[in-house]
């Protein structure tokens, strides 16, 4: 259905409501009074409603001309972001951006390099996949992302290496392999239920390297991961950071194993099409690399005063 009243004639409204009279919105949006109170009476008429009650010698807003004045500010702030968005649309940015970003990266500094993208006047909005292993290539092959942050960079694609991911091996503290009072072997863990992230891809062919032991818990989110193995469940490989209260708290702490305790994996940035790449997927880019140049800086060790640099 055609809309009866103009952007203009809302605009009008509004500005009555707020400046308190004719006058005074009249002289907001550079127009005549009458031009003003005929767009008010227009509404009105056309809508069959009354936006003010005359109370006395004042002018009081009806309870409908109070709801209209919600609705018509969001009206004209939807219009705005509409022609914005076409400027925007123009200039080339992309209409979204899609990504997916592996569960292990870090999601706090995820979530701070998103935030600052969003600060982007009229940033795109964004799809975010959070993906384990096979299903981060699967998203790429078909086309479903425009950027990936995955540990294996499919055949055909190329990645710029972002960081370094170190893993630990971890249970409860009331778990029996911390009661063994010993160093740990491979042996000891495989008949004890050990908690794997599940494959995200449709077809879950690919399994971690860290797979030991034979009776397992499998799930979908290393969030349910980590609350089942503060619960006592099972023990699996961690990256570190992922449970760092947890290990500050005591909750969880890191298995003492001869050989394997820690294991790193690197963490790759992938353009799903480097020739297409949009200005919205290049500033990310950018915030993500900005974010970890910062956070190296800051977590190195500074040179004690007098000594020799390498």
């Amino acid at each position: 259905m055609r809309p009866k009243i103009s952007l203009d004639q809302w605009q009008a409204l509004i500005a009555v409501i707020e400046e308190g009279s004719y006058a005074s919105a009249a002289e907001r949006l550079n127009k005549s009074k009458s031009t003003v109170s005929y767009a008010v009476s227009k509404i009105e008429e056309l809508l069959n409603i009354k936006v003010f009650d005359l109370v006395g010698r004042r002018a009081e807003l009806t309870s409908i001309g109070s709801a209209l004045f919600r609705q018509s500010k969001l009206i004209l702030s939807q219009a705005a972001q509409v022609e914005e968005r076409a400027a925007y649309l123009a200039s080339g940015w992309e209409p979204q951006l899609r990504l997916a970003i592996e569960i292990i990266f870090p999601q706090q500094l995820l979530l701070e390099c998103l935030q600052t993208f969003s600060s982007i006047t009229m940033s795109p909005p964004i799809e975010l996949h959070e993906s384990v292993l096979g299903g981060t290539e699967e998203l790429l092959l078909n086309d479903e992302v425009d950027l990936a942050i995955c540990s294996q960079v499919p055949n055909g694609f190329v990645g710029d290496k972002l960081m370094h991911i170190e893993f630990i091996a971890a249970a409860a503290p009331s778990h029996p392999l911390h009661q063994l009072g010993r160093d740990l072997t491979l042996n000891d863990l495989r008949n004890h239920h050990q908690l794997i992230i599940r494959d995200s891809g449709v077809k879950r062919e690919t399994r971690a390297t860290w797979e030991i032991s034979e009776p397992r818990i499998t799930v979908s989110h290393i969030n349910t991961s980590i609350r089942a193995t503060s619960m006592g469940l099972g023990f699996a490989w961690f990256p570190r950071e992922s449970i760092r209260d947890e290990l500050e708290s005591g909750i969880i702490k890191p298995l003492p194993l001869e050989q394997g305790a820690e294991h790193w994996t690197t963490l790759y940035l992938v353009f799903a099409n480097p020739d297409l790449v949009g200005p919205g997927a290049r500033k990310l880019e950018e915030i993500i690399k900005e974010a970890l140049a910062t956070r190296e800086n800051a977590d190195a060790i500074p040179v004690a005063e007098g000594q020799a640099e390498d």
